[in-house]
């Protein structure tokens, strides 16, 4: 039987050969045999990434911090997917954390500096909506732009193995989660809140751990949301961000989420009532309308490089992207290729411009 250091060379060779199915299935093995190593969960952390399953790097950044609460990696892989779920001020939270522990590491400054600048933009855009006289606001999450060169992942990563029922109902301005779970002592539940992830974990000594972590349907608060263990059931009150009727607790990428109207106190107007028909809209239509105006908008500079760059990657195959990302990434961004055939057998070695130096990030 192979050892739990063997699982992790030949999971770590996995790796290096962009093999991240087969990493992740060997670090599992190693994990099974060493569960109190925090290294094996930061490195599957890693490879979840790479596959998108940024949830998943979510739980095991999670653990390997718990585990190993002096780990800047499993800071900075937590952060890295948190960002990619749009969970801005989570992972500027876990990046500051790690930041503190590695003084002048750059990767912690470049990407707080990222979540500072878009949980500005969300802060703007949220200004704007509340300003908006307009009886309503459709939002299509799927069409959100992706987070530092990825996809945003659209899909809810929960137990495989269902061990407690759960069910929710909401007020306006909270979600009340319960999950029945009868007799679990207070100590053995771990409840942690993001912006719009929920990680319910319970263990109890002899039984594999429960894990519960859905990425909820609209944003909450943290700070004002809180759980109670009682005998028979442990209760969870997210307090909602907005306004917004969720369709269900878990997000779905083809569910589009409707802001409810934003009533002005301003003037003597008689409300209007809709009509008992109401307008049938070409959602079809409507989505091709904007795809046209997105392509036939006008840029210049940084900007029209970036849409250049974004349409190439969204039109391409597979070989194509993974070519782009293969030699991007390891290049420290300096070289961008389409050919797979060029660099999937090689490592791709980058080049700073005349006068700069080139300094390598560690992934």
């Amino acid at each position: 039987m192979a050892s739990s250091s063997d699982l992790e060379s030949k999971a770590k060779e996995a790796f290096i050969d962009d093999h991240f199915e087969l990493a992740i299935d060997l670090y599992s093995q190693a994990i099974a045999l060493c569960p109190s190593n925090a290294d094996l969960f930061v490195d599957r952390a890693q490879a979840n990434i790479k596959l998108q399953s940024f949830t998943d790097a979510v739980s095991d950044a999670n653990k390997a911090i718990e585990l190993n609460p002096a780990n800047t990696k499993a800071y900075l892989r937590k952060g890295v997917a948190c960002i990619n779920l749009e969970e801005f001020q989570t992972a500027k939270t876990a990046l500051e954390t790690g930041a503190s522990l590695a003084p002048g590491d750059s990767r912690f400054t470049n990407l707080i500096k990222e979540c500072e600048k878009r949980i500005a933009e969300e802060t703007e855009e949220l200004t704007k909506q509340l300003v908006d006289k307009a009886p309503t606001n459709v939002v299509n999450l799927n069409n959100l732009p992706p987070a530092i060169g990825l996809s945003s992942q659209g899909t809810t990563v929960s137990s495989s193995k269902p061990k407690y029922r759960h069910e929710f109902y909401q007020k306006p301005d909270e979600v009340v989660v319960t999950v029945f779970a009868k007799g679990i002592p207070a100590n053995n539940v771990v409840v942690d809140f993001g912006e719009q992830i929920l990680s319910v974990t319970i263990e109890v000594p002899g039984e594999e751990a429960y894990h519960f972590q859905p990425r909820l349907f609209g944003k909450i608060v943290p700070a004002k949301s809180r759980y109670t263990v009682m005998s028979t059931k442990i209760e969870i009150r997210l307090a909602k961000a907005d306004t917004l009727q969720w369709a269900s607790l878990e997000f779905k990428a083809d569910v589009a989420v409707v802001q409810k109207a934003i009533v002005s106190s301003a003037g003597n107007k008689k409300p209007a009532y809709p009509s008992s028909k109401p307008k049938r809209v070409d959602w079809d239509k409507l989505e091709a309308q904007m795809k046209k105006e997105e392509k036939d908008e006008k840029l210049d500079g940084d900007a029209a490089l970036n849409k250049f760059f974004k349409d190439i990657y969204g039109d391409a195959d597979e070989d194509t992207k993974r070519a782009m990302s293969k030699s991007f990434i390891e290049s420290n961004g300096t070289v961008l290729s389409t050919n797979w055939k060029e660099v999937g057998a090689k490592k791709v070695e980058g080049s700073a411009p005349d006068g700069m130096e080139l300094k390598k990030w560690e992934y």
